[in-house]
């Protein structure tokens, strides 16, 4: 009979944490404070770049190494403005780990980022797509599911643990999209996986600065009030976000059909397009953690959102989650017999 710490030997020691539990980054979420106390309560955390000022960027590393001593991850977003400003700062910084997201990072990006001696993780959304991304020199794999809150992609993780958790073993495989209990990690872990990522659960921690009715809306909230939004034109490629419903959500629809006209208008190109798309959601992200606007804002949150029922101390949090995987487990074996 496996132990917890056996089955998640590989993410352990691939992290160098005592828990391979990763907080998810979320922009004008995962600052500094929060990564650190992740990283400091014996998870990974992972500072959100987003389009933050490179200047600004570099102050948030230089506060999270000043506030832990253990490892952390700096997640940049490949469609971002700065991103190659970014890139460019963290090549140059002492980074434990890379997180790419939002496209596709190429072999010399990953290169780039590792300069530094930092590991690179990378999001997968097929089979094929990992083995690209491993062989171009990934270290490790991101499996996010729809179920996933803000950007997002469109196959469910159950599938997507299908497609390459079950295909693929040459590198360690995280998973993430819809976790919000201890329950389902040791059923994640005898399935491969090496680790798992959770966001809406660590946005109502006590150490999350986000306004405190961005909390009170997750408390209310229903998983099916997390929906995503659809696509009004394909060839904008419009990488879908899950949010809470609000109004907020139906300006994104609206703003969306004004984008697609002044395309076909040629009044905006779609790279023009596509940056118009991306900072209505930094600002509409902003306004509602930073502002507290849960009207007209943005409440990314993940389908896990129906599980939320407190706010708590992360160090509670880390310690319920591990303590509910710990009893699953033994309720497997039992089972087992």
């Amino acid at each position: 009979m496996k132990t917890l710490n056996e089955l998640w030997s590989r993410g352990r020691e691939f992290l160098n944490v005592k828990y391979p539990i990763i907080c998810g980054a979320m922009t004008w979420i995962s600052d500094s404070t929060l990564v650190s106390a992740v990283s400091n309560n014996g998870g990974l955390g992972a500072l959100a770049a987003g389009n933050m000022d490179t200047e600004l960027l570099e102050q948030e590393i230089n506060k999270t190494t000043e506030l832990t001593d253990n490892p952390f991850a700096v997640n940049l977003i490949t469609i971002a403005p700065k991103y190659r400003e970014h890139l460019e700062l963290i090549s140059s910084k002492k980074i434990p780990f890379v997180v790419f997201a939002g496209g596709i990072p190429s072999k010399d990006e990953m290169t780039l980022a590792k300069k530094s001696g930092a590991k690179v993780i990378c999001f997968a959304s097929a089979e094929s797509l990992a083995k690209r991304l491993v062989k171009n020199g990934a270290d490790a794999l991101m499996l996010e599911g729809s179920e996933a809150g803000g950007h997002i992609g469109h196959v469910s993780l159950t599938i997507l643990i299908q497609q390459v958790l079950f295909a693929i073993d040459s590198v360690p495989i995280f998973v993430a999209g819809g976790i919000g209990t201890g329950r389902i990690i040791p059923h994640l872990l005898l399935m491969g996986a090496s680790g798992v990522q959770l966001g809406t659960r660590f946005v109502m921690t006590e150490e999350c600065r986000v306004h405190p009715d961005f909390k009170k809306a997750f408390i209310r909230a229903q998983a099916r009030d997390a929906i995503a939004t659809p696509y009004v034109l394909s060839d904008l490629k419009v990488v879908p976000v899950r949010a809470l419903k609000n109004k907020g959500m139906e300006n994104f629809l609206h703003l969306q059909m004004d984008i697609v006209n002044q395309v076909r208008e040629n009044k905006l190109t779609m790279q023009e397009a596509q940056l118009k798309v991306e900072e209505f959601w930094v600002g509409a992200l902003r306004k509602a953690a930073k502002q507290g606007d849960i009207i007209s804002g943005s409440l990314m949150s993940g389908q896990s959102v129906g599980l939320v029922k407190k706010v708590q101390p992360l160090k509670e949090l880390i310690h319920e989650l591990v303590s509910e995987a710990q009893d699953e487990l033994g309720r497997i074996y039992l089972k087992l017999q």
